[in-house]
């Protein structure tokens, strides 16, 4: 296995900054963007042969990979598309059609702001009821289901929530409440963002009807690239949020072309996916678990405090840390600044956390640089 120092010569990322925020917006490798670069070239040699006839083949062909990398059989399940957020869109604004007044959607009260404000919105139209579910903090792990489940009701219609939730970095029992949803004939939308290259998964056994992940975070995949899960009930009744052509047609259709663009991100795919191959990335995650891990204890140990989770809960690669500091703002921009550390900080319920991402170029001394540059900084305790 190749350490995190020789992995760090694979991507473009300034040598000047600690890179502690992959979980952001991700880093492609070179092996990657060569292989992006080259499809654009084929695409500039013979545009029309390669959008106006070739660009059907070319999709299905990444998407098997795809599909294969994320355990589904059959890869018309899967639709390549820019990023999750487009492809939650188009799940939210499919099922606002069939929601009625006083229908429920849940969700928890961990999710990413941008998806928050998507069911805002779906709520708004369908004058449907928002229900926010509560994620205890610090999480238990045989508490989190039930305290999802506990605001469900008979008016509850949709079920969404995060496998891994962006600001706190915990896994939520997915499994358990698809199938707590499906028994109760409520359809479970998953935010899988940070799934992909992070956790090992199953989607045809998860159980989720549908279910969204990035290639640019954790696969390491181009900016640009995701796909969208959907079981057998619910492909007929999804559209794309942009009318074009394949709009009476199958599901592949529908999601196949919304107008001239850049497929190459997508088409770039399988590329980031044999790149992790080519690199023992199980191994490659067991060390960054392990460096993060490592880091969470002795920042921990050095400011006082405990866990958010256990972990078991918490993602293999990302972790967030509560730290006695009082103006999160503040504290990312003196990182940043001062110590040339990129990583959020974040108020979540009056706790300040830094949510730490250890990529395969994350090295030993980036984790030691954070842990001494939070103890120089002034400690504002903030508890509330």
């Amino acid at each position: 296995m190749r350490t995190a120092e020789q992995l760090r010569g694979d991507f473009l990322l300034d040598p000047g900054v600690v890179h502690l925020n992959h979980g952001s917006f991700g880093a492609v490798p070179r092996p990657v963007l060569a292989r992006q670069q080259e499809l654009r070239d084929d695409i500039e040699r013979d545009p029309v042969e390669f959008l106006g006839r070739g660009l059907p083949d070319a999709l299905a062909a990444a998407r098997s990979e795809v599909a294969a990398y994320v355990g589904v059989a059959d890869p018309d399940k899967l639709v390549l598309v820019p990023n999750s957020t487009t492809a939650l869109n188009a799940v939210a604004s499919s099922l606002a059609l069939a929601l009625e007044p006083g229908d429920e959607i849940v969700i928890t009260k961990r999710e990413y702001g941008a998806m928050h404000l998507l069911w805002e919105e779906i709520a708004r139209r369908t004058d449907a009821r928002l229900v926010v579910a509560p994620v205890p903090m610090p999480a238990v792990d045989d508490e989190l289901a039930d305290a999802i489940w506990s605001v469900v009701s008979a008016r509850t219609r949709v079920l969404f929530f995060s496998h891994v939730t962006s600001e706190t970095a915990l896994i939520l029992p997915a499994a358990e409440l698809c199938a707590r949803a499906r028994d109760a004939g409520i359809l479970s939308v998953v935010d899988g963002a940070h799934g992909p290259g992070q956790l090992l998964l199953a989607l045809d056994d998860l159980g989720a009807d549908c279910y969204a992940g990035n290639g640019h975070k954790w696969l390491c995949g181009p900016k640009g690239s995701a796909f969208l899960y959907a079981g057998d009930e619910l492909r007929a009744q999804l559209r794309p949020p942009i009318v074009s052509w394949g709009w009476e047609d199958g599901y592949q259709e529908r999601f196949g072309w919304s107008g001239t663009d850049d497929p190459t991100a997508v088409l770039a795919m399988p590329a980031a996916i044999d790149y992790q191959a080519a690199n023992e990335w199980e191994a490659v995650r067991a060390r960054c678990r392990s460096l993060a891990q490592r880091t969470q204890t002795a920042i921990l140990d050095a400011l006082g405090g405990e866990p958010i989770a256990p972990n078991e809960l918490q993602a293999p690669q990302m972790v967030a840390v509560p730290v006695p500091h009082a103006e999160p703002e503040a504290l990312q921009h003196e990182l940043r600044v001062r110590h040339r550390i990129e990583i959020p900080v974040r108020d979540v319920d009056g706790t300040t956390l830094i949510r730490l991402s250890v990529a395969a170029y994350t090295t030993d001394e980036d984790c030691r640089r954070l842990a001494a540059a939070l103890e120089t900084v002034p400690r504002n305790a903030k508890s509330r």
